[in-house]
Parts: C-alpha cells; structure tokens; sequence
C-alpha cells in the first residue's frame, strides 16, 4: 500500500533514494523494484532487520529491477550519516508527526537531498486526524506517538524554510480515515470488535487483491478524506 505516486517523484533507474522512517519498507521496495538504489533508514532495530532480511529474499528472488537495492541503516532524522547531495530522491512517509524537531529533520532531508532532487512527504490530514484526536486519547498520546497535527500550509512554510519548494500535492486512502475513526470510538485496542474486524477484511480484500470497487471507491474518498496529505517539494540550488 503505497502513499506516495512514483510517477511524481519522477523516480527513474539507476537513481538513489532515501526512504526516511521506512518501517516495514514498502516505498523503499516498490523504488528498488523500479531500478532504483535505496537505503532504508528507521530509528527502530526490529525494522531495520526486518527490512534487511526481506530485501536480501526479493533479491534471491529476483523481484528487484536490474540495478535496484536496498540497503537497510538504523540512524535520527534529525542527525543523517550521509554527506550533503547524496540523494536524487527523499521519501519521508508518516514520520515527521513523530518527531518533535520536525524543522530540524526537514533540514537535514533538504541537505542530503541534490539541488533539483525531489522530496516526497506524507503526514496525516488535518480533519480526519483531527477526528482522531478528538474521539481518542489513545490514539496519539502513546510513547513515539503524534506529537502535532499539520495544517497543509503549515507543512508548506516548513518545507520552504528548509530550502524546499513544494510543487505538488494530493491526498491518499480515502478508505483508511473510516477504520481509524471506528477503532477510536470502540477503543484503539480493540482489534476484536465485530465492526473493526470486518472494516479490517475489506482493508486487507482492497491491498492484496485491488478490487476495481474498492479503488474506485478509493479514489472518490480521497479528496474528501483522505488519510494522507502528500506534498511534493524540489530542492533549491
């Protein structure tokens, strides 16, 4: 399940990628099965491994382009092991509502980041986690939970001040916001609920098979309440 659209970060073979905060690594896998050369970074051990051991298995598998890698890295955001311009392309995909120097981690992707380079940023959309917030308390306030919710200007000037020009933005998973809303009021723990469970199988239907049902109806919701804000931003020379 991807947030970002490969098409406008203008991805291209051969070309190195950041994904920053990758998690399980589904943007960091998707850029490499499209020829890229991408190093996975997270704060976490248990996904760093994680990401190690399923790219060495799509690797014996062949399901890397030619010329695609990942190379997994734990490491801050706020304080990146990489020379200045290393990258041609930086996915930073719902991580910055984490960090509480989130300028400071802007910064540091705008320094590894070539002039002209493209950086992809998703953060959570105001209303629909606004919703959340409202409805539980559970839901951010957890250790390395959402410290802050973006408004799309806000992320903008943040963006500019890091020497970034944001040039593009949409929002995505029309689908997500409804289940999340659900978890907040039956208790975000309450993976057993009837409700949750059966919102839960149409999510898992929608990635894994792709109904033209469920991505139609994803299209249609996106707009209005998508999950995810995703901006577009070329660096400054």
């Amino acid at each position: 399940m991807l947030t970002v659209d490969y098409g406008r970060l203008g991805l291209r073979p051969g070309e190195r990628v950041l994904d920053l905060g990758c998690g399980g690594g589904r943007h960091a896998f998707e850029a490499a099965r499209r020829g890229a050369r991408v190093v996975a970074l997270d704060a976490g051990a248990e996904e760093v491994a994680q990401v190690r051991a399923t790219a060495y298995a799509m690797a014996e598998a062949g399901e890397l382009a030619r010329g695609g890698s990942v190379v997994a890295v734990r490491g801050d955001a706020r304080a990146l092991p990489f020379p200045s311009g290393s990258f041609d392309r930086v996915v930073a995909a719902e991580v910055l509502e984490h960090i509480p120097d989130d300028q400071r981690a802007i910064g540091e992707l705008a320094r590894v980041l070539k002039p002209g380079g493209v950086l992809a940023v998703t953060v959570p959309r105001f209303g629909p986690e606004a919703l959340n917030w409202l409805l539980s308390r559970e839901y951010h306030d957890v250790p390395g939970g959402h410290v802050r919710i973006y408004r799309r200007g806000q992320l903008a000037a943040r963006l500019r001040l890091g020497g970034l020009r944001p040039v593009e933005r949409h929002h995505a998973h029309g689908l997500h916001s409804p289940y999340w809303w659900l978890k907040c009021l039956v208790g975000v723990g309450r993976d057993d609920h009837p409700l949750v469970q059966a919102y839960h199988r149409l999510l898992v239907k929608d990635i894994v098979e792709g109904p033209r049902w469920t991505r139609a109806a994803d299209r249609l919701l996106s707009p209005l309440w998508g999950k995810s804000l995703v901006v577009y931003a070329v660096k400054l020379a």
